[in-house]
């Protein structure tokens, strides 16, 4: 599907009040918004379910004010990218998502040793630096559509990316990729 289908889907919505036609929207997203959550829990699955339940109950609440001025995509990662955070500071309300210790990448999933050390190379990334990092290359976002989703202006939303890659290519080659 592309934005016009999207359209044509969330007009059809509104007009019809049809849950039919929100679950066509829920199918096409759920398992980029649910792998989204996966990376930002670091492999918390649960966690990453619930939230992803959350962000699809909060977009199908809030589809009238859908503006369609973006892509539907970036609108409700924007709204997943909120209910992470809001999440995460209801948890720690005084403790940056640096300092929350979470090794569930190992403990719960099954991943080849080249993933754990990505994962691993994503933990010592700040965690704006890591949201970016994640949008941009793991959905495919726009550097346009990251600071649309996360509230970054353009230019840190490049420093990020910049920051981010040069981290996590100084991380790899210590752990012996690129050699």
């Amino acid at each position: 599907m592309n934005k016009a289908e999207d359209i044509k889907l969330i007009t059809s919505f509104l007009l019809s009040n049809n849950n039919n036609i929100f679950d066509k929207l829920v199918l096409k997203y759920q398992s980029q918004v649910r792998r989204f959550m996966l990376n930002l829990t670091m492999g918390d699955e649960a966690l990453s379910d619930d939230l992803a339940q959350e962000t699809f109950i909060k977009a199908y609440l809030n589809i009238r004010s859908f503006k369609a001025m973006s892509n539907f995509s970036t609108w409700l990662f924007r709204i997943a990218y909120n209910v992470f955070y809001d999440n995460k500071r209801a948890e720690k309300s005084l403790l940056p998502i640096e300092d929350v210790k979470n090794d569930n990448y190992s403990e719960n999933t099954q991943f080849s040793s080249e993933k754990v050390d990505i994962f691993n190379a994503l933990k010592i990334l700040k965690s704006e630096e890591r949201t970016v990092i994640l949008l941009f290359y793991m959905e495919d976002k726009t550097q346009k559509d990251i600071s649309n989703i996360t509230g970054y202006p353009l230019g840190t939303v490049k420093t990020h990316l910049l920051r981010g890659k040069e981290k996590l290519g100084s991380y790899l080659k210590e752990e012996g990729y690129g050699k």
